[in-house]
């Protein structure tokens, strides 16, 4: 006889996005992360500061901190600030949010009973690749290059314009921005740039990993009350990029801001930009999730199946007891304390029935669309009364 198999402690399955990769090993080279927690409260405050307090300190000497003079200031261009106070330090915290999530859920898989006691080895061979795949140098090749080529390419005319203020008023292509315009352009922005991209690539990383997760023959159940064969609990999951999302959502609305408040841009002429990025923010963040959208409609197709052939075959017993009087014996399917009268097998079919075939719900898309639209909530309301967008927000969702 086959001894059973064991699952491992649960703390073999866990995961982490962040501890190990290659920007993480730089960081702790440089004494930013402690031996112990991944240092996310002084690794935020180092690199916010890096990005924005010497061109801040080189503005204020060069008098460009003065609102009321003739050139513009850089007070005027809010996403200078929001990179350097908002995004940077939010990507950094948000770390500390993902790893508590993906060390909490991710052995929940197991510990759910939704990974077989066969795929028990199969599971951590995954998350050891994943983990492998996470410590590559070559992604970060690719990011540095991406960060190279942006900064090598010639400025975009908004580009140019965010330094006007490091240029003297002037917004010709061959000004000097001097220390601190050159500093925002290859310090802050490179800054910005490779904390988002990392997120970008840990998103990646969770698609893989779901990906691979969803080709294991994972044991769903299709009456579960979840809605979701007992997967659940992955609607948890995009919470732990919420503050990523506003990060970027701050940064985007600061960017169109600075229009609308000094350049007399209508908010209205904004709105299909607005619709655009909110479609495009859900669509990337929430991408993860439909890989086991196959899984689910391929557990729901068969179940409604076994289930369907389940109550039939109660119902006919019930229709020949005690509609035709027959006399049917003893019979384990109408005895069975788990399946019940006539009304509890209805409700299991229609719980099957009403499963879902993609791991997205109110809290998912609650979670990332929150933080994306309260920006854009803030910019609107520069020129439309906060009164006026929450009643429409609330006709919208009545």
């Amino acid at each position: 006889m086959k001894e059973p198999l064991h699952m491992p402690p649960l703390n073999d399955y866990g995961l982490c996005l962040i501890r190990d990769d290659c920007f993480f090993r730089m960081q702790r080279n440089l004494g930013l992360v402690p031996e112990s927690g991944l240092g996310v409260g002084r690794r935020a405050l180092f690199w916010s500061m890096l990005a924005w307090l010497p061109l801040v300190i080189w503005s204020a000497v060069r008098g460009h901190l003065n609102l009321s003079g003739s050139d513009e200031s850089v007070l005027m261009h809010f996403g200078v600030h929001v990179r350097g106070l908002v995004a940077i330090p939010l990507f950094i915290l948000a770390e500390a949010m993902l790893n508590q999530t993906t060390q909490r859920l991710i052995p929940y898989f197991a510990e759910s009973g939704l990974i077989r006691e066969e795929d028990y080895q199969g599971f951590r061979k995954l998350l050891l690749e994943l983990k492998h795949l996470r410590d590559s140098v070559f992604p970060w090749i690719v990011i540095g290059g991406v960060i190279l080529a942006r900064v090598t390419l010639p400025l975009a005319d908004t580009e140019i314009h965010e330094l006007v203020w490091a240029g003297q008023g002037s917004a010709s292509g061959s000004v000097d921005y001097g220390f601190g315009g050159w500093w925002f352009l290859y310090v802050t922005r490179s800054v910005f740039m490779v904390l988002n991209l990392a997120w970008l690539w840990r998103l990646i990383l969770l698609g893989i990993l779901f990906f691979r997760i969803a080709r294991l023959n994972l044991c769903l159940v299709p009456s579960h009350p979840d809605r979701l064969g007992g997967l659940g609990f992955l609607e948890l999951m995009p919470i732990a990029f919420a503050p990523v999302v506003f990060a970027l959502s701050a940064f985007v609305a600061a960017r169109w801001g600075h229009d609308v408040v000094y350049h007399q841009q209508p908010v209205a002429e904004l709105k299909m930009l607005m619709i655009g990025y909110m479609g495009a923010i859900l669509v990337i963040f929430l991408a993860p999730y439909l890989a086991f959208t196959g899984v689910l409609q391929a557990s729901r197709k068969q179940a409604l199946l076994d289930y369907g052939k389940l109550v039939g075959d109660h119902g006919r017993l019930v229709r020949r007891r005690w509609i035709l009087g027959d006399s049917i014996g003893e019979q384990s399917l109408l005895e069975a304390p788990e399946i019940g009268p006539v009304a509890d097998t209805a409700a299991i079919y229609e719980a099957v029935q009403n499963m879902r075939t993609m791991p997205i719900g109110k809290k998912s898309l609650m979670a990332v669309a929150i933080p994306a639209a309260l920006p854009l909530l803030a910019l609107l309301s520069v020129q439309v009364p906060i009164k006026d967008i929450l009643l429409t927000l609330l006709k919208t969702l009545a």
